[in-house]
């Protein structure tokens, strides 16, 4: 992956999960995380969340090496919760290549591909069909 490095200097990455989309910029500091110009613990104040959001750093051990600001639109709050986890891990890894096996590892440089399945038309929903009457 091509390192991305905007004009002030940030790693610039991108992680997307369903409909949740997280752009991430990511500079040395002390280990702030603003999401939507809001700390983490206020925009994600479920600890599975704050977890999700902090595995790259603890696989890492980097807690507090780096301060991230994010913005996320679209989806719910667990993808967005996981697009910010991608969006951190390939930030890292522009930071430094040798990031990359324990990321790697973990599984925190693939995009989670499922989404949801979309309504056929003479269906109830995806998969559940009318009732059916035989008399």
């Amino acid at each position: 992956m091509a390192v991305k490095i905007n004009k002030q200097g940030d790693f610039v990455a991108i992680g997307r999960r369903k409909a949740a989309i997280a752009r991430v910029y990511l500079t040395s500091g002390k280990g702030n995380i603003l999401v939507n110009g809001k700390k983490m613990e206020e925009y994600f104040p479920i600890l599975q969340h704050q977890y999700i959001v902090n595995q790259p750093f603890l696989t890492l051990e980097k807690e507090g090496c780096f301060d991230v600001k994010a913005n996320i639109t679209g989806g719910g709050i667990t993808g967005q919760a996981e697009a910010l986890r991608l969006g951190i891990a390939r930030a890292l890894l522009s930071v430094d290549a040798e990031n990359r096996p324990p990321l790697k590892k973990e599984g925190f440089l693939r995009r989670d591909p499922r989404v949801v399945e979309r309504k056929k038309p003479g269906q109830k929903k995806a998969r559940k069909r009318f009732q059916f009457s035989k008399r």
